[in-house]
């Protein structure tokens, strides 16, 4: 279906791709960015269907969420596909790539189309997934990778559970690098991790909490990067929480090793003592580190080390929160607040606004082989508009993720979306 010939007029065009910052113009015309720039329309009133008076705001590619976990099929009463494009597109997400810890996991081409086939039944937000490295993430025995690839998976991934062998993670990397296929790893050993809550330390101490050391992460990262090394490879270390696992990136991307990683909104926003008194809704994984942790992760987004920003988002219920810490499930809920915390440590002077949105869009998209998280003639007018000055509160009532298991409740945030386009069809708006 066609759309209309729509104008963005006093629009701050921001792309961080090509490092554009400018007030300016840009036309929608069938679905795609016919034209864009500061001397767009300065001649004369464009003719057009409809002209939007963005006054000033931010209007940027769409964002390109690399972690998220559909909960679809198989726990829809945590999330379906089309609460998640709904949450995704009030965040301004016009991407997600879905995590394979379905059920049935995504370890089957058949289970790929069917993604593929309610992503386009749902027609909101572009959904793409990864497939997973092991059949049934069991960590045992590869899949079939390059069929998988062939029918639309876009990396591999267990997901939430660590490639633990070692020869098997050496299998994959060398595998999928025939393919020019990225492997991600969730980083923790399992062994040291096994039967802790919370990171490992004075807090956790207190609270008569079983820890999980910082070490669990860095030495599973180190043993991944020895072995990107050794394949060739292309390595992605997802979700990295700890100083030593940023350092050791920083080394390897410095020794020229094809390696990347993301970190999520709650490593850099919130620390250990977020969990307060028992707070469920603050139970991650990895879990949320110590200040020193969360700064070492600010820095690795400031000079580049990290490459992307994930919202990890991980729906849960009432019931599989609403328990005892120990037995609580993992996981927050990041979509809807993507944005507005990506934008915390542009807001705190530590990186610029271009290098805080490339983080969720060109970055991963560049990384993952999507065409999308760019302002580029020609492609799909995926965009956000949203106003990086506004102040408000977030409020997990105002969710609209099927699940509201979130830790920033009540949170003063500043930055908020307003418009959200996929293929130049408004998918949202933020109520007057």
């Amino acid at each position: 279906m066609t759309t209309p010939r729509v104008a963005y007029l006093n629009a701050r065009l921001l792309d961080p791709e090509s490092g554009l910052d400018t007030l300016g113009a840009l036309l929608i015309e069938d679905g795609k960015i016919a034209d864009f720039g500061a001397e767009l329309f300065k001649d004369g009133a464009p003719s057009v269907s409809e002209v939007v008076d963005c006054e000033g705001r931010c209007l940027a590619p769409g964002l390109v969420d690399m972690r998220v976990q559909l909960r679809e099929p198989g726990e829809e009463h945590k999330e379906t596909i089309e609460t998640a494009c709904e949450a995704a597109a009030a965040g301004g997400v016009t991407t997600m790539v879905a995590l394979p810890n379905t059920t049935p996991v995504i370890d089957d081409v058949s289970v790929v189309e069917f993604m593929h086939r309610r992503a386009n039944d749902v027609g909101a937000v572009k959904i793409r997934c990864y497939g997973s490295v092991t059949r049934g993430t069991k960590g045992e025995q590869l899949t079939e990778m390059g069929l998988l690839a062939d029918a639309g998976a876009v990396a591999f991934t267990d997901g939430t559970r660590a490639v633990a062998d070692t020869m098997v993670m050496r299998r994959a990397l060398s595998y999928a690098r025939g393919f020019d296929l990225m492997v991600a790893q969730h980083p923790e050993d399992p062994k040291l991790a096994n039967g802790g809550v919370m990171n490992e330390g004075e807090i956790a101490s207190r609270l008569g909490l079983p820890g999980i050391p910082g070490a669990a992460e860095v030495i599973m990262v180190e043993r991944d990067l020895r072995l990107a090394e050794l394949t060739g490879g292309r390595y992605h270390a997802a979700h990295v929480s700890t100083e030593g696992a940023v350092e050791a990136i920083r080394r390897a991307k410095a020794k020229g090793l094809d390696v990347t990683c993301d970190t999520a909104p709650h490593y850099f926003a919130l620390n250990e003592t977020s969990i307060g008194d028992y707070r469920t809704f603050a139970k991650v994984s990895p879990p949320l580190r110590s200040e020193a942790d969360r700064k070492a992760v600010v820095a690795g987004l400031a000079d580049g080390t990290i490459d992307a920003i994930a919202s990890d988002h991980t729906p849960s219920d009432q019931d599989s929160k609403r328990l005892p810490f120990a037995q609580a499930e993992y996981g927050i809920v990041g979509l809807e607040t993507l944005l507005t915390l990506t934008l915390e440590p542009f807001h705190n002077g530590e990186i610029g606004l271009l290098e805080a949105l490339a983080k969720i869009t060109s970055n991963p998209a560049r990384m993952l082989g999507l065409k999308s998280g760019r302002l580029q003639r020609g492609a799909a007018a995926d965009l956000v508009l949203f106003n990086a000055d506004t102040p408000w509160r977030i409020e997990e009532e105002g969710f609209r993720s099927k699940s509201k298991n979130t830790p920033f409740d009540g949170r003063p945030v500043q930055g908020r979306v307003l418009e959200t386009l996929v293929d130049g069809r408004s998918v949202y708006k933020l109520a007057a």
